[in-house]
């Protein structure tokens, strides 16, 4: 079985060595930063899972290389039931940690990956597909935690790469015999710094003499060129600040950790390259990854977090005594409804799937409704966050210190003032929770996560055969003449 303990797979981090920057400093051991740790205790809990038998049928898989048993995330969807499976991982792993699980943006690219570069190679002769498939025996082998990065830093949205600064956007700036140099950043990286390897795919739909920016490989941690500069915020200022982490609204897991990923003149050998140059194929890559992320994003990952804010806003609303409260059913009751309209929508997309391209053996989720998902659940999430602060109130953000209760000066009139049908404790611990959803970073990454609305409004637009639904409207309103 090539899954990998715990342990193992602790072990293997602390051997890593980024070079990366947080907060102004360098981060020398991922484990032990109160940032970083995050990542890797959420990666940890996603190998627990994986090794939990009562998940097996979610969190693992049959390798369609070896007939190994691997984990789910390194998986080639050969079935559209293989696609409801990853819905249910996805679903899972956020209802366990409360965060990213890490590995579910590499993951999500493989089946574009491997349905790409098959098409490549039988069009063009490449050999594409046999390295992404010797690529991926490695990965399966190792069971690795494999990142994966689409979004370039782009610069003046307004003009095209050649017109700006080439570095824009990551490309090739030269070929050699053993492989290719790259230059360039790729952002909003989830957890990159702290995974085995990182897939990198075109950020934009190439044109003619944008060769090099046609440009997809796999590049292992820390390699030389590759600088790591994470994200910072109030909430990462909290965790570096607080020694205690009980009192941090999601003390283990943290909040989704990303990362700038500059990649200054580094060497990727050719084995590693999935394609170089070969334009007319870009688009082809963006949009089979995107349906799979919007799938898993919006209708499972999201959901899962939706299955947390639910939760949690029925014990607040326990604890202020209000469960029993019409207006208050009647909320919930909307998250409810928010939160399956998501699920139902991916369901679909998992159902409707197909082999893509025929011959492949690769199995891509439905476009239209993997779209659907990720568009309703960027209006959805929002309104749910919304009401569970209606339902929580003002001491969702206006709520003092759970450390008070330990302060023999104070603590009595906190045990006194704050508790309600619960104790102070109890009813503090659970605002916490559901304040690092309401007011923390969870709304606008929602959006980012595999794209802003207008992304997913365009690709149903341009998808949807109007012609044919025209043709069906003028047979029936021209019958009579």
């Amino acid at each position: 079985m090539a899954i990998k303990t715990v342990d193992e797979y602790r072990d293997r981090i602390s051997k890593l060595k980024p070079r990366l920057f947080i907060g102004g400093k360098r981060i020398e051991k991922l484990a032990d930063h109160p940032i970083t740790k995050g990542v890797v205790e959420a990666t940890a809990k996603v190998y627990e899972l994986t090794l939990d038998p009562q998940y097996d049928d979610i969190m693992t898989a049959t390798s369609h290389l070896t007939g190994d048993t691997i984990s789910r995330s390194l998986h080639i969807h050969q079935s559209t039931q293989d696609i409801v499976k990853r819905l249910e991982m996805a679903r899972l792993s956020s209802q366990k940690l409360g965060t990213c699980n890490y590995r579910c943006p590499g993951n999500e690219m493989l089946p574009g990956l491997a349905a790409t570069t098959w098409e490549i190679d039988k069009d063009t002769g490449t050999e594409y597909y046999k390295r992404f498939t010797e690529y991926l025996k490695y990965a399966q082998r190792e069971d690795l935690v494999v990142s994966g990065s689409v979004t370039d830093t782009k610069g003046d949205r307004s003009k095209r790469p050649l017109d700006q600064d080439p570095d824009s956007y990551v490309h090739v700036v030269e070929k050699k015999s053993d492989g290719i140099i790259v230059s360039g950043a790729k952002q909003h990286a989830t957890g990159a710094y702290a995974a085995d390897e990182s897939l990198i795919l075109p950020g934009l739909s190439c044109r003619k003499g944008e060769g090099d920016y046609a440009l997809a490989f796999a590049i292992p941690n820390g390699a030389e060129g590759i600088t790591y500069i994470g994200q910072y915020n109030s909430y990462s200022v909290e965790r570096e600040h607080t020694d205690d982490r009980r009192y941090i609204g999601n003390p283990i897991y943290g909040q989704r950790e990303t990362c700038l990923i500059v990649f200054d003149r580094v060497f990727v050998p050719w084995e590693r390259v999935f394609m170089c140059g070969e334009i007319e194929y870009t688009q082809s890559f963006i949009a089979r990854f995107a349906k799979t992320h919007r799938m898993n994003c919006g209708g499972a990952c999201k959901v899962g977090f939706m299955d947390l804010i639910i939760g949690a806003t029925q014990i607040i609303a326990e604890y202020h005594g209000l469960s029993k409260a019409s207006h208050i059913a009647n909320k919930i009751t909307r998250m409810i409804q928010l939160s399956n309209t998501s699920l139902a929508c991916a369901i679909a997309a998992a159902h409707m799937g197909k082999e893509e391209p025929v011959g492949s053996g690769v199995f891509m989720p439905d476009e239209a409704t993997s779209n659907l998902a990720k568009l309703n659940t960027n209006e959805g999430f929002w309104e749910l966050l919304s009401l569970a602060g209606d339902i929580a109130g003002g001491i969702a953000v206006t709520m003092p210190s759970e450390l008070e209760l330990e302060n023999p000066e104070i603590g009595g009139y906190i045990s006194k003032y704050l508790k309600s049908a619960a104790s102070a404790k109890k009813r503090m611990r659970m605002v916490k929770f559901l304040q690092n959803w309401v007011a923390g970073l969870h709304g606008v990454g929602t959006y980012q996560g595999a794209g802003p609305s207008q992304n997913q409004i365009l690709t149903l637009y341009r998808i949807t055969d109007l012609e044919e639904k025209k043709k069906m409207a003028e047979e029936l309103a021209y019958m009579y003449n």
